[in-house]
Formats: C-alpha cells, sequence, structure tokens
C-alpha cells in the first residue's frame, strides 16, 4: 500500500525549524505554560514566558524538541513542558499554525496576545488582525499559502 500527495505535500510540523541553515537557536529555561510549539515568547528574568496582554514586542519562537517520541515532548500535539530548558529560535524560518485567516505568500503576521482559546493561543500566528487581541510584527511574513491543515512556512528576524 502507498501514499500518495495528490495536490501538495504537508507544509511541515508546528515548531519545526525548516531551514535549519538559515536560522539562530538559544536555549532558554521556559517558564509558564505555552500549550504548544511554534508560539512566540518574550524573554524575562525569570526565563522565557508566553506572551501577555500588555507586550507590544516577541523574543522568539519556542522549537519543537527534536527527535524524540517521548510522553513528555513528543512529536505532534505534545506541549513544552515548563521549568526544562527548550530552543528558542531568534531568527530563521519555522512551520506553524495559522489559528486565524488565511495565510497566503508575503502576507502579514499576527501574534496573539490576549484572550487566548484551544483554537487560537497566546503566542500563536494568526493573518488577520483581531483588534487588542493581536500584535502585527514588521519582521516576519508568511512564505507560501498554508496547506490543509493550515500549516504554513514564515519567516521571522530574516
Amino acid at each position: 500500500m502507498s501514499n500518495a500527495f495528490l495536490y501538495r505535500m504537508p507544509s511541515g510540523i508546528p515548531g519545526d525549524i525548516s531551514r535549519k541553515a538559515h536560522s539562530t537557536v538559544e536555549a532558554h529555561i521556559t517558564k509558564g505554560n505555552f500549550s504548544g510549539f511554534g508560539l512566540f515568547g518574550k524573554l524575562t528574568a525569570a526565563g522565557f514566558v508566553p506572551l501577555e496582554a500588555a507586550d507590544t514586542d516577541v523574543y522568539g519562537l519556542i522549537v519543537r524538541s527534536y527527535p524524540t517520541q517521548s510522553a513528555v515532548n513528543g512529536m505532534g500535539l505534545a506541549v513544552p513542558q515548563p521549568n526544562i530548558v527548550h530552543d528558542v529560535m531568534r531568527r530563521g524560518y519555522m512551520t506553524v499554525k495559522c489559528n486565524a485567516g488565511t495565510a497566503k505568500t508575503a502576507g502579514k503576521v499576527f501574534v496573539r496576545v490576549a484572550a487566548g482559546t484551544d483554537l487560537k493561543p497566546v503566542g500563536g500566528i494568526e493573518a488577520v488582525a483581531d483588534g487588542a487581541n493581536t500584535i502585527e510584527l514588521k519582521n516576519a511574513l508568511f512564505m507560501h499559502d498554508a496547506d490543509a491543515q493550515n500549516n504554513v512556512e514564515i519567516s521571522y528576524n530574516i
């Protein structure tokens, strides 16, 4: 039995760095609860933490742990565990989930900073503004249209 991609291959897994040679990654202790990989956060004296409503700037994206298949930081739907070291992408290209709007090539990238839900987490990426609940990242853009699962590559700080 074989699998076939009739139209387009999937874009990737959220939180996975898509062009490793063109990325800058740092290790930081994570504090607080990130709801998934591929979300933006900020750096504080305590460590890398989720964004809050008053934030207007971000530090980087939490990178999916790889290679691993453990229950702690497994692939797919696993969530980053607090109080351990995680990689944070400061610049580069990453596959993320577009949680609202339609991601298009060279489109604007918005980050949710307030009114987070399971489907639209704080730190998550969106293709449309949502008033005071999102901020626009002037140094990020969508590299192509999103796939069927709304996964899409973004460039950040390039």
